[in-house]
This record gives structure tokens, C-alpha cells and sequence, in this order.
């Protein structure tokens, strides 16, 4: 069996990151999305309504289950019997940061692999920065957020 972790922050799970999840579902046996702590972001959602989105954005795909921790990826990907690491990438400069974060994993754990999943060009300029900067002065980012969530992410970035 071929268990994924899919790490990131998630704040908030967008198309694009709803589409990587879908994909890798189909390639692995099980996937889990880790929520996991990035010192370097200041998240506008609480850990608690990421994992609520998540799981309400993923409640049709069977073999997706959501996670957090506190720690490095190999550690958790370790912990939960995952042997790949699934990430998305949209840009070059993605992919950059990418190879560097593969190459660190590799060096931590060389018995965990990395599978990059390109990002489908109609997605490949969102983000969940640029998403909360839109819907935080009005606009429209319906077609960039899973529908599930539209109304709960909207109200609270025009609300914050």
C-alpha cells in the first residue's frame, strides 16, 4: 500500500489545492493532508476551521484523510507510514523551493520520496496570499475556493 502526505498550511484550501488532492487520491492508496505550522506565516484561519474546510472540501474522496502536527514532514510522514510526499507546484520559483525542500527530505529520510504534481494552468496563479488579499478588499474569489467553503471564507477575511 502507497500512503501520500500532502503537508502545507491550507489557509484557506483552494481549487488548486483541492485539484493536487484529488490527483494524488487517484495514484495513491491513501492521502493525508497535514496541516502543518509554518513559522514564517500568519494564518487568518484557525487550525480548527482548516481541518473543518479540508475535511468538507475532501468528504467525498475516501481515501483522503486530515491531519496536523507540529514537526518536520518526514517526521510525520514517518509517523504515519507514508513513503511519499505530495507538493504542488504552479511556478519556477515554486519549483525552486520545491527541489531545495525535496532535497533537505532526502537527506532526513532517503526511504521518503517526493512527487512533485504540476499545478493545471487554469489554477496555476492561485494561492491562498493572493485569495485572501482579493476577497479582503471585495473581490471575487468564488472560482478560486472550493464551493463548500465560499461563504464561511468570505465572510470571515471581509469581516477580519
Amino acid at each position: 500500500m502507497t500512503k501520500a502526505i500532502y503537508p502545507g498550511t491550507f489557509d484557506p484550501i483552494t481549487e488548486g489545492h483541492l485539484d493536487i488532492i484529488k490527483r494524488a487520491a487517484k495514484t495513491f492508496d491513501e492521502v493525508y493532508v497535514a496541516i502543518m505550522f509554518n513559522q514564517n506565516k500568519k494564518c487568518a484561519f484557525s487550525l480548527e476551521e482548516r481541518i473543518k474546510f479540508i475535511k468538507k472540501c475532501t468528504k467525498n474522496i475516501k481515501n483522503v484523510k486530515v491531519v496536523s502536527d507540529n514537526c518536520l514532514t518526514v517526521e510525520l510522514a514517518k509517523k504515519l507510514g507514508c513513503n511519499v510526499i505530495v507538493r504542488g507546484i504552479r511556478a519556477l520559483t515554486d519549483y525552486e523551493y520545491e527541489l531545495a525542500q525535496a532535497t533537505t527530505n532526502m537527506t532526513l529520510n532517503n526511504k521518503i520520496e517526493t512527487c512533485l504534481l504540476v499545478a493545471k494552468p487554469e489554477l496555476s496563479f492561485v494561492s491562498s496570499s493572493i485569495i485572501k488579499e482579493i476577497a479582503t478588499f471585495g473581490g471575487d474569489v468564488t472560482k478560486y475556493i472550493p464551493k463548500p467553503i465560499v461563504e464561511e471564507v468570505i465572510k470571515k477575511l471581509r469581516n477580519d
